[in-house]
């Protein structure tokens, strides 16, 4: 089984970059491509719009974060394994599936935007017996961005976002279960965070607080997530040419726990780019929230 997640994994990045450089068109051919894609003699013209939005895959959603599938990742010690009879190594796969839709906008004069979004990761051991996934977690999140024209401070603010988020690895509560010795595979939280972005020629920066809901029922899989996830981040995004930088840094004060983030990415072919990551801290993944890891990880990101 292992031997054909492998081949699978190489096969769909090999289609997908086959397919990507077929899509190397400019934008008029695609806007031709689609306008060949023409319905005739409907007098409805709501029906008509409709028709013709889903003949073109026009459904309004875009990336939201990065779009990537990592095959290599490494880390500098073997996952601990929760669940009987299964060894996790230490090298695994990683994939990341995101997107948003905008449902309104400018609701109070201020031009802002409302959006919807889901992000979906998943850990996915692949070099061993059987391949599973060590870990997916589910990401739902509402939010609003509130554009600012900032020309007086000096400190060149761009947008003010507020969002309500939710993440989860969907696993049973398992701490009543003896196979597993009190450990609770189920792991989740519920959060409200805004971020403030600032722009300074190609360098943006931003600046989040995240305060978890109230209520012990919002920790109850994880009471102590916040001494790692921490309350503050900060992101620095930089573009040097075709080259883009990021650098998180989140982390609690008082616990002096948090995680660091490095990326890199460059244009490989159409719409996609050679990616590389590298992580160090807590909180990688929901299910090791409070074990520190060091990981560098390598592959392909559909968005950045």
């Amino acid at each position: 089984m292992k031997f054909y997640s492998v081949v699978f994994l190489i096969f769909a990045l090999n289609l997908f970059a086959d397919a990507a450089q077929v899509c190397q068109t400019s934008a008029k051919e695609i806007d031709s491509a689609k306008s060949q894609i023409k319905i005739q003699n409907i007098k409805n013209d709501r029906s008509k719009e409709n028709m013709q939005s889903w003949l073109n895959s026009d459904f309004g959603l875009k990336p939201y974060r990065p779009n990537y599938i990592l095959p290599f990742g490494i880390a500098d010690s073997q996952y601990i394994s929760h669940k009987p009879t299964v060894d996790y190594k230490n090298i695994e796969a990683e994939l990341q599936v995101s997107l948003k839709l905008q449902v309104a906008r400018n609701l109070f004069g201020l031009k802002e935007k409302y959006y919807l979004s889901y992000t979906h990761r998943a850990f996915w051991q692949i070099y061993i017996e059987s391949s599973p996934f060590r870990e997916s977690i589910y990401n739902p999140e509402g939010f609003v961005i509130f554009p600012i024209s900032d020309k007086r401070s000096g400190l060149n603010l761009r947008s003010f976002k507020f969002a309500i988020a939710h993440q989860s690895n969907g696993q049973p509560d398992t701490k009543e279960i003896p196979v597993f010795k009190g450990y609770n595979l189920s792991k989740s939280i519920n959060y409200f965070y805004g971020t403030l972005r600032l722009q300074n020629d190609t360098l943006l920066t931003d600046l989040t607080l995240l305060v978890p809901f109230p209520g012990s029922a919002n920790l109850d899989d994880n009471p102590d997530i916040m001494k790692y996830l921490g309350y503050t981040q900060a992101k620095f995004t930089y573009f040097y040419n075709a080259n883009m930088f990021t650098l998180m840094v989140r982390g609690n004060i008082s616990s002096f726990k948090g995680a660091v983030e490095a990326t890199y990415s460059y244009p490989f072919v159409h719409d996609s780019y050679f990616y590389m990551k590298f992580f160090s801290g807590y909180m990688e993944s929901l299910v090791d929230y409070n074990r520190e890891v060091t990981k560098f990880s390598i592959g392909f990101s559909f968005s950045r």
